[in-house]
């Protein structure tokens, strides 16, 4: 431990000057906001098998759910795969502002790469694992209008899917037990969503740079993003939500985002998330969590919806998040210098603290229903050095996906 702090200590004294001196426009960066932006890291972050998912890591269930992932039989009319919205091109999203399935839903695709980091799952959090999360879309009736009958029929009947089916979980799938099969497809899934992580960022290097005491690396990372990395750990507060190497708490906040729908109905959020999650027959706290334990579904047996959760929804990271546009639930903000320019500008009025929670200068009073969030004011130059920040955590080369080369299942 007094080996790391003294490195810590040598890194302000030393790579800060270094960067100064070889910078146009000098500036030095404190033992706080190194010791805050170290903690976006090391990346990537080991594996970790979900405990609640027998097939998580297993290499013939990862095959299994590579193939289901682009089979558009999983959908009503054929026509429609988990990869229609999910574009391994796209980041594994679709760079829609609204999703669309059989029908357009209420929000936007959020991508899947490092998903198995994440603790809740969909921008209301109605899924408590991935694998629970990999049903939903096949169920719904604007997405790809499955019922658990005919998922299960379709693995069945088919001899390559019921093979598969058969190597990931040791035995043929059910005749008796819909259910149980459609459960062990999304797992199948879910193990194959695991392996989408992305590679590393030039924000990485400089952060591993900051953490080894090296000057001249510290030194290559552009000024711009300097003075961003700043703001995010300073004025902006941004890592108070977006912290540690995924960039994000993994929990929902309400940030004066619009949140109606394009028929004008309200769209909640974590309040509908919740009792989703809660009436979901597919949770962990069912008897399809493999976890024995029990350990996995300590946070859903915990949850409680709250007044608060109304209009809540999920703080994304902020991996590949220049890669990532449209912004926000809804796709309600076009540009990363539009989601800056929001939090800027930002009217606590649109939250939902209450009637009278505000003051006249727009601050939050009333101390039940607290918020971290307040306009943060920024000069123009202070936007565009956040914005080159947030460009820096995306991967330096474009994110690729190549398919397995897989043989028939029977060969």
């Amino acid at each position: 431990m007094r080996s790391g702090v003294l490195l810590l200590g040598m890194c302000v004294a030393v790579c800060t000057s270094s960067t100064a001196a070889a910078s146009p426009d000098p500036f030095r960066f404190s033992r706080e906001e190194i010791s805050a932006l170290v903690r976006h890291g090391p990346w990537p972050v080991p594996w970790k098998p979900d405990p609640g998912n027998r097939a998580s890591g297993k290499s013939a269930a990862i095959e299994f759910g590579e193939g289901l992932f682009f089979d558009a039989r999983l959908s009503m009319n054929g026509q429609i795969s988990c990869a229609s919205c999910h574009v391994p091109g796209r980041g594994f999203a679709d760079g829609l502002s609204l999703a669309m399935g059989l029908e357009e839903v209420d929000r936007r695709t959020p991508s899947l790469l490092n998903v198995r980091l994440n603790r809740w799952f969909g921008w209301g959090g109605a899924g408590d694992s991935l694998w629970a999360q990999s049903v939903r879309p096949m169920l719904d009736s604007r997405e790809m209008g499955m019922t658990v009958a005919a998922v299960a029929d379709l693995v069945r009947a088919d001899p390559e899917l019921s093979c598969r089916y058969r190597r990931a979980f040791g035995t043929p799938p059910s005749s008796a037990d819909d259910d149980g099969v459609t459960v062990n497809t999304a797992k199948a899934l879910a193990a194959f969503q695991e392996t989408l992580v992305t590679g590393r960022t030039t924000f990485d290097d400089f952060r591993d740079a900051l953490a080894g005491g090296d000057p001249a690396a510290v030194g290559r990372y552009p000024v711009a993003a300097q003075r961003g990395a700043k703001i995010f750990v300073g004025k902006g507060r941004c890592n108070l939500c977006h912290f540690g190497p995924h960039f994000t708490n993994g929990e929902f906040d309400e940030i004066g985002i619009p949140h109606y729908t394009k028929t004008r109905a309200v769209d909640w959020g974590r309040a509908q998330g919740i009792k989703l999650m809660l009436a979901s027959r597919f949770n962990r706290l069912s008897r399809y969590n493999d976890d024995p334990s029990g350990a996995s579904a300590e946070s859903s047996s915990h949850v409680a919806l709250a007044w608060r959760n109304y209009g809540e929804f999920k703080i994304p990271s902020l991996r590949n998040v220049a890669l990532n546009a449209p912004y926000m639930h809804n796709g309600h903000l076009a540009t990363l210098g539009d989601v800056v320019r929001h939090y800027s500008e930002l009217d606590l009025s649109r939250l939902h603290l209450g009637p009278d929670l505000v003051d006249g200068d727009g601050a939050a009073i009333d101390p039940g229903i607290p918020t971290l969030l307040k306009p943060l004011h920024l000069e123009e130059r202070e936007v565009s050095d956040l914005v080159v920040f947030l460009q820096t955590l995306s991967e330096k080369r474009p994110w690729r996906w190549q398919p397995s080369a897989r043989k028939p299942c029977g060969a």
